[in-house]
């Protein structure tokens, strides 16, 4: 197992790499730099300001050089300073990766157990009016836009209801814990609703191909009481593919949680990277980018490890 896990970070960090390049090059080769927005608001800049201005932050040189330029000085802790807030880029990223971690944990944690429960639940009657009504459940969450459901969940919540609030981290002159967790509720229902149909039809479709199998109807033959039969012998063995979709969707929730984030106005990783895209601050974008990348590959690790700790017969190498 450690073998595996040391094989699996090494090849984290070659793809590590190989973003970095790809990114950092796909950023360079957009149009405009942030010479062109300082100098939008300096009319009076001569062609010689512009060309300091560029040469003081190394943009008059090839776009290899200031790749390898900026690779040594993240292998060192610089991910550089942040154009748009005047300050380091990890700086900037901590407060924005708080609050997506967050959203992500709770609302993730909310989509698994109401996707494991209505999923097992349905499998047990296929086709009953239960099963129908999680079916339901889960494409209305597939189907469902983001924004949509935000702002159904804003109106009828926060404008009809006044129970919660509809946008922000707190409340000003308050952000205690219970205004900071009232604050949260929405965007974590919004999330979760979004992930759990997913996984729910997962989880069902998994569960009724188990339940099916030989060793489920041998625990049953030997007298194996129900509960045992479902969560012992069908839903560990169930969760194999189960576990594959999830650890997909939970890297990509970092990057992807932007309209959830915009929505209800939360400085998270997601609006933060879409920020600093539009404004041209190349190491805020980044170094947020990469992050993303790094949280996907850890995921995909878990998953890995997950398989033979669900299933023995699974040898990880």
């Amino acid at each position: 197992m450690l073998r595996f896990i040391l094989k699996r970070l090494a090849q984290a960090v070659v793809v590590l790499l190989v973003m970095s390049f790809v990114i950092y090059n796909l950023i360079g080769l957009m149009p405009g730099d942030p010479i062109d927005i300082m100098v939008a608001a300096m009319p009076g800049a001569t062609p010689e300001v512009v060309a300091q201005l560029r040469a003081i932050y190394g943009l008059d040189q090839p776009l290899m050089i200031r790749y390898a330029h900026w690779l040594l000085a993240a292998l060192q802790g610089d991910f550089g300073y942040s154009r748009v807030h005047s300050e380091p880029v990890l700086t900037v990223l901590a407060p924005a990766l708080w609050q997506t971690c967050k959203l992500i944990a709770f609302s993730f944690s909310l989509a698994v157990v109401l996707s494991f429960v209505l999923g097992i639940l349905a499998a047990l009657r296929p086709g009953g009016w239960l099963d129908g009504a999680v079916s339901l459940f889960a494409f209305a969450g597939i189907s469902t836009p983001v924004f949509w459901l935000a702002l159904m969940l804003i109106l009828v919540f926060a404008v009809q209801m006044h129970a919660l609030p509809a946008s922000g981290i707190a409340t000003i002159g308050d952000g205690g814990l219970i205004d900071r967790t009232r604050h949260l509720i929405l965007p974590v229902i919004t999330l979760a609703v979004y992930q759990a149909g997913t996984y729910t039809r997962f989880v069902r479709a998994s569960m009724i191909e188990t339940l099916r199998m030989d060793h489920v109807r041998t625990a049953r033959a030997k007298g194996a009481s129900e509960w045992r039969v479902v969560m012992i012998h069908a839903f560990r063995n169930a969760l194999l593919p189960v576990v594959t979709v999830m650890a997909l969707n939970f890297g990509a929730l970092f990057g992807g949680s932007l309209l959830t984030e915009t929505m209800f106005a939360l400085p998270g990783m997601g609006k933060m990277i879409y920020d600093a895209i539009l404004g041209n601050d190349f190491n805020l974008a980044l170094t947020g980018l990469l992050f993303a990348t790094l949280v996907t590959l850890v995921s995909n690790l878990g998953a890995d490890i997950a398989y033979g700790w669900l299933d023995p017969r699974i040898t990880l190498k």
